[in-house]
């Protein structure tokens, strides 16, 4: 078994001798950073096998989704398993024993996806891809354009990336409201939380999706809450493709209830070939790239390595995940 310490409940673990080994088979360039901490022996193993039986570890550094040598990996004396990643609903949480910590580098990409969610709030009031011009043009029908200014925006979700799109949307005298899980106070001041997602539905001018994929949020945008939107509402979804009724939302463009929908996510992913989100004049699609900036993974690894120097310390980890939440 491995030599780490046990895990406490609330993600404290015991302090813990080095070297800790790692176990990983994400790629070298991506583990390079980890390997360079002090009392850390990294272990490359094979994804799909086969493994040693006699294999111990301390700690799992595994991808979103799952490989063939998962759960033999999980058996090997690992206490922490931590996903390279920012969501947690590809890997398997069924496989965990009790007593295993699971974290992941939540909050990693909130600024870049905050911010490709304001680009496309201002495409849209600013009607960028409808006033491109081509030819001379007729000053005399000029497009009205929006504006930030007094607008409501609607958060699903005041999680990394709803904080950090919070903080940047109010200097454009944006109105923000949330709903969060646990309606308590928001950590930003200004915002506002919503009572409940019927509340926020009826006065969000843009629709922000920013949660968790878990069960409790498959389809809550569905018919039922698509009907209490407000009419001509901008529609965003940088969380999972899983919590949007994708009938119900092409139904929602047709008729208008939806404007615009601006998807940087899908179920799957990529769509097939001939999918009507590919065509629909109300969609504006985008192959899941919100997260992207210079040094992206950098940032990922990074959560990374400040929880193995945590784990070492005894140390409260980053990005716990509360296994029976799912997130």
């Amino acid at each position: 078994m491995g030599r780490s310490g046990s895990a406490s409940r609330r993600g404290r673990p015991d302090l813990v001798s080095a070297p800790l080994r790692v176990l990983t088979w994400m790629p070298p360039d991506m583990t390079e950073h980890v390997g360079a901490v002090e009392g850390v022996e990294l272990i490359q193993i094979p994804p799909r096998g086969p493994l040693d039986d006699d294999l111990e570890g301390d700690v799992l550094l595994v991808g979103a989704r799952s490989v063939p040598v998962m759960e033999q990996a999980l058996r090997s004396g690992v206490r922490w398993i931590h996903i390279y990643g920012t969501g947690v609903d590809g890997f398997p949480i069924e496989l965990l024993e009790d007593g295993q910590l699971l974290t992941c580098s939540r909050g990693a990409s909130g600024v870049p996806i905050a911010e490709w969610v304001l680009a496309t709030i201002l495409a849209f009031e600013k009607q960028l891809q409808e006033t491109l011009v081509s030819e001379p043009w007729d000053r005399r029908r000029a497009p009205g354009l929006g504006t930030l200014e007094g607008k409501t925006l609607g958060l699903v979700g005041l999680g990394g990336i709803g904080v950090a799109l919070a903080e940047r949307a109010q200097p454009f005298g944006m109105r923000v409201l949330a709903l969060r899980r646990h309606p308590r106070p928001s950590e930003v001041p200004g915002v506002e939380v919503a009572s409940d997602l019927s509340e926020l539905l009826a006065e969000a001018d843009h629709l922000v999706l920013a949660a968790p994929a878990t069960a409790a949020t498959h389809h809550l945008i569905g018919r039922d809450a698509l009907a209490q939107v407000k009419p001509g509402v901008h529609f965003v979804n940088v969380a999972r493709g899983t919590l949007v009724d994708d009938d119900a939302l092409r139904d929602a463009l047709d008729d208008g209830r939806v404007a615009l929908a601006s998807l940087d996510t899908t179920e799957p992913e990529p769509l097939p070939e001939g999918h009507w989100m590919y065509t629909h004049p109300g969609v504006r699609l985008t192959p899941h790239i919100s997260w992207s900036m210079p040094l992206a993974r950098d940032l990922i690894v990074d959560v990374f390595v400040r929880n193995l120097r945590h784990y070492m310390a005894g140390e409260p980890l980053e990005g716990l995940v509360d296994v029976e939440e799912g997130y």
